[in-house]
């Protein structure tokens, strides 16, 4: 037995020596991360949100005059509380005096003007604006104007496409924010890759493509770079999924590669724009590559085409299978989804499908997403709109069904662009009635939306928490 354990020792000193062996050890015989860090440090940034959120209102369901007059209301509640959010972010490009910072969009979507602090490195203050915001894939762009010639380090971007499980991959961020543990550094490994249909609350992006760490990532580490051995960014540290507060060794970054594509329109549109094909993709299993007559696993079902879109016009049919999208082989639903979104507008791409257990080719032309079209995220049921700077989903689509939403009647509100209402509207809220006209249906929706003109829209909703209350939108 003794010679046994000795043995087992030899062993786990040989597997480890010959581990760190691999490590690229500098001179000195120092960690190489020391180096890795160095620089790339003192581009990461704290950020700090503070304002002013409605309190949700009771709303006694006895209101008559009589009841009232044996029982009086209770003193007025607050109507609003005081509300700290922190996180991380780093800056990525610099043009002139102006700098641009990377985060995630959950970190500053209840920030406006002069309430979101930016601390760097050297622990000099500015106050930031928002360049854009992107509640579909969780990314928000800010910047802030800083003296001439001050000395500014850009973090410098990295290939997420070239990375591989198994990679060393290191975190930066400012986690439990108000500890005051700035810029700190965890080390880990790349877990998997291409991590999607996940749940991180009522408001999970709809585009997910993460990259899975086990590089400690904690509360306020939001919107810090994951960095490779080489010190490039190869994702933005994004959730965290835990039964706790703390971390457990699952993190997830969103990929650089989307990264890019989503900071880039922020900057030139303050928008993003995404192509539009226009069906409802499905996974295809086990069972569906038998009944298909499929060699393997791979691409999507096209579960329906709608009307007068792209797809239509192509030729494309429900049953067809996509196995490739402008020359790139399609794996599953989300990365299809991304690739559809990332396409170029206007351009003829070419569609590899089989249909009927043979190989076809067609042509399509995408147009660009808009709030009133039905996105290849979403159920053929789930129909959607855009405007009064809300995005709103019908109660029978995917988002309400996700949720365990139950009501009838309304439109679920699914995404805040409008900064000014963030404080008074939820993602989550149920949206009843508009200037005192019942709001049924997305139909209903879209009708009343488009014949409002400026002025003070009067909104009737039904709360996350269950309560009915009133809103005033002023439409400029």
């Amino acid at each position: 037995m003794k010679n046994r354990n000795t043995l087992l020792i030899i062993v786990i000193l040989l597997v480890s020596s010959n581990l760190f062996s691999q490590l690229p050890l500098t001179k000195d015989y120092k960690s190489p991360f020391v180096e890795v860090v160095k620089n790339i440090r003192e581009s990461v940034v704290n950020i700090k949100v503070e304002g002013k959120e409605d309190v949700q209102q009771y709303q006694s369901p006895f209101s008559d005059d009589l009841f009232k007059h044996f029982f009086p209301e209770s003193p007025d509640q607050p109507k609003s509380r005081p509300f700290t959010a922190m996180g991380s972010g780093f800056i990525f490009k610099q043009k002139g005096d102006e700098v641009f910072i990377i985060t995630n969009n959950h970190v500053i979507e209840k920030g406006n003007e002069n309430n979101i602090t930016v601390t760097l490195a050297d622990k000099a203050q500015y106050t930031a604006e928002t360049v854009g915001l992107d509640s579909a894939s969780d990314l928000a762009v800010i910047k802030i104007q800083v003296e001439k010639n001050e000395e500014i380090i850009i973090a410098p971007l990295g290939n997420s496409d070239e990375i591989e499980v198994g990679d060393w991959a290191i975190a930066i961020g400012n986690p439990f924010g108000q500890l005051g543990l700035e810029r700190t550094v965890t080390v880990g490994v790349i877990s998997a890759k291409g991590r999607s249909n996940l749940s991180f609350g009522i408001d999970s992006p709809i585009y997910q493509d993460y990259i899975q760490t086990d590089a400690a990532i904690n509360p306020g580490n939001s919107g810090g770079p994951l960095v490779d051995i080489k010190g490039n960014v190869i994702g933005v540290n994004a959730a965290i999924t835990t039964p706790s507060r703390g971390n457990v060794g699952i993190g997830f970054a969103i990929p650089i590669d989307l990264v890019k594509k989503v900071v880039s329109d922020l900057m030139l549109e303050g928008r993003v724009l995404r192509a539009f094909l226009g069906i409802r993709p499905q996974e295809i299993d086990f069972n569906h590559r038998k009944s298909l007559n499929l060699d393997k696993i791979a691409g999507v079902l096209v579960a329906q085409v709608l009307e007068d879109t792209p797809a239509e016009k192509a030729g494309l049919k429900h049953g067809d299978v996509i196995i490739e999208f402008n020359g790139e082989k399609v794996p599953n639903v989300s990365k299809f989804m991304i690739t559809v979104a990332n396409s170029e507008i206007g351009k003829k791409i070419p569609i590899k499908l089989i249909r009927n257990g043979k190989e076809k080719k067609i042509f399509v032309k995408l147009v660009e997403r808009d709030g009133d079209t039905i996105s290849e995220t979403e159920d053929a049921n789930n129909e959607t709109a855009k405007s009064l700077g809300l995005e709103v989903e019908s109660l029978t689509g995917e988002f309400a069904e996700r949720h365990n939403i139950k009501d009838k009647n309304g439109v679920i509100i699914t995404g805040i662009e409008n900064a000014k209402i963030k404080s008074q509207l939820q993602v989550g809220d149920i949206i009843l009635e508009i200037n005192q006209q019942p709001i049924d249906n997305i139909d209903d929706y879209k009708k009343i939306t488009k014949k409002l003109k400026e002025g003070v829209v009067l909104l009737y909703i039904k709360t996350t928490t269950g309560n009915y209350q009133f809103v005033t939108i002023d439409l400029e």
